[in-house]
């Protein structure tokens, strides 16, 4: 796993060992940016369900001004931090090691907000929902905020939820094997 580009451009990325994480393929790392890049410039990022990191750091790559990542795994914090100090950007970020939800709570305790919030939790497991419901009302967000959430292609249920929770879901792209929403408080 590589940065695709900015300032830390083709700098390879370590990955946590193990069938855990799924890391981003390049291919839709660069659709997904691609979307996100007139927000990107100056903005406060969230990695929520960081794996190795490497959205968030791609979103400093590529202009975010800061960025926070949460993830519970041990061998994800290791991979995570080593990665913010390879590509230079430590002092750009905040790493969490918690669950999500505590992670989230840490944050608003810390007066984190964010611009653009990625969600990237273990498929079928309703965690994005759970997030997202807390993120619904927290001062992390605001009706400006941009969510973008990773599933797997036949993640109905949680889009319906999702929906449920508050969320206008404005974009879908799908992919092989999975799809990202992009979404905002209704």
């Amino acid at each position: 796993m590589r940065v695709i580009a900015g300032k830390a451009r083709r700098l390879l990325l370590e990955t946590p060992r193990g069938t855990e994480t799924r890391p981003t393929q390049d291919k839709i790392k660069e659709t997904l940016f691609n979307i996100l890049a007139p927000d990107l410039p100056g903005c406060r990022f969230l990695d929520l369900f960081a794996g190795s990191g490497g959205i968030g750091i791609e979103a400093l790559s590529r202009g975010a001004e800061f960025a926070c990542f949460a993830d519970s795994s041990r061998d994800a914090l290791r991979c995570i931090r080593r990665n913010l100090e390879w590509t230079g950007f430590a002092e750009q970020s905040a790493v969490y090691g918690m669950d999500y939800l505590s992670a989230l709570r840490q944050m608003e305790y810390d007066g984190r907000h964010f611009d653009i919030v990625f969600l990237d939790p273990p498929y079928h497991k309703e965690l994005a929902v759970q997030a997202l419901r807390f993120l619904r009302t927290s001062s992390l967000t605001d009706d400006d905020t941009l969510f973008v959430v990773e599933e797997a292609l036949d993640a109905d249920d949680t889009r319906s939820a999702a929906e449920a929770a508050g969320y206008e879901i404005f974009r879908t792209k799908e992919y092989k094997s999975n799809q990202h929403w992009f979404m905002k408080r209704k």
